[in-house]
């Protein structure tokens, strides 16, 4: 019995290997040149040749899997760190950092992110009889071991590239047994906080859809915890828990991101884009825009720029 087990190990172990070559040589293949493209709806796939500085973004809910190379998100003041072995789940819209930390030409970083419908996922949820009241707060991303079943299912996802008849009926279909995948796995109560009544999670993603929309305008602490049922220092209690960061900090990286956009895509001064999403004070958000992009706002948006004309195309 050992010797069949030890064998069975064995060959799981070489299928998994297979797989993720598999998933290198198609997502190379999927995209030759540095850049991000969704070659199907909700299908995200990067390439980049040179470890880069921090990208700041808000990511949707999402599953991440590395095929090549190595990535560091952080939110808040937690970092989680991953690679091929492993997966990053986010299951709230959250802004954070990102930091590719291996890549080359001759092995550039390669990943996948498939996007997460919360209705989708309720569905999956109730068709596998996973309804369970839940307790406790779960924070909004994690890292956890890629597994075998996980794996195989997002290259079978990835072969859709190359069938692009068989990608309409498949894609669902895929896209359902990966959530599958997921709940049933160490990651499970992350995605059943979102669609299930019990635990305060759910109230949580209503806050954050609630601060996302009014970014630009002032934190009223006390409104919104009473419109949810909370004490103020309940709120910020499970709102930390959830998102790793306090609804200041929140809402200050949401007006910094926004704000850096404005200078960038829109030609605005610092002064106008502070005033657009929300600051009164310049030298106030200058302060802040600094401690968040280590460099003050327009100096970071002319070393953008000149980075984005080193490489054009």
């Amino acid at each position: 019995m050992d010797v069949i087990n030890h064998q069975q190990i064995e060959r799981d172990a070489q299928q998994m290997q297979a797989n993720r070559e598999e998933l290198v040589e198609r997502i190379a293949r999927a995209i030759p040149e540095d850049g991000v493209i969704e070659p199907l709806q909700g299908v995200h796939l990067a390439r980049v040749c040179t470890a880069l500085e921090k990208v700041h973004s808000v990511m949707e809910p999402s599953l991440c899997v590395i095929a090549q190379g190595s990535k560091v998100v952080f939110v808040g003041n937690t970092h989680y760190q991953y690679d091929p072995f492993n997966y990053l789940l986010s299951t709230i819209e959250i802004p954070r950092a990102s930091q590719v930390l291996e890549a080359s030409s001759e092995r550039p970083y390669l990943s996948f992110r498939l996007v997460l419908d919360p209705n989708l996922v309720g569905s999956v949820l109730v068709e596998a009889g996973q309804v369970i009241a839940a307790r406790a707060d779960v924070s909004a991303i994690d890292v956890s071991p890629l597994d075998a079943k996980l794996l195989d299912a997002v290259v079978r996802l990835i072969r859709l590239l190359d069938s692009p008849p068989e990608a309409s009926i498949m894609l669902p279909l895929i896209t359902r047994e990966i959530i599958y995948r997921l709940l049933m796995g160490d990651q499970g109560n992350r995605l059943r906080h979102l669609v299930i009544s019990g635990g305060y999670t759910p109230y949580i993603a209503r806050a954050v859809e609630r601060l996302r929309q009014d970014f630009d305008q002032p934190l009223r602490i006390e409104q919104i915890a009473s419109e949810l049922g909370m004490s103020v220092s309940s709120f910020h209690h499970h709102f930390k828990a959830v998102t790793a960061m306090s609804p200041l900090q929140f809402q200050k990286q949401l007006r910094l991101q926004e704000a850096r956009r404005l200078m960038l895509g829109e030609d605005l001064d610092a002064a106008s884009a502070a005033f657009r999403v929300g600051y009164q004070d310049a030298s106030h958000f200058n302060r802040e825009y600094k401690s968040v992009f280590g460099i003050p706002p327009m100096r970071d948006v002319q070393r953008l720029r000149e980075a984005a004309g080193a490489f054009p195309g």
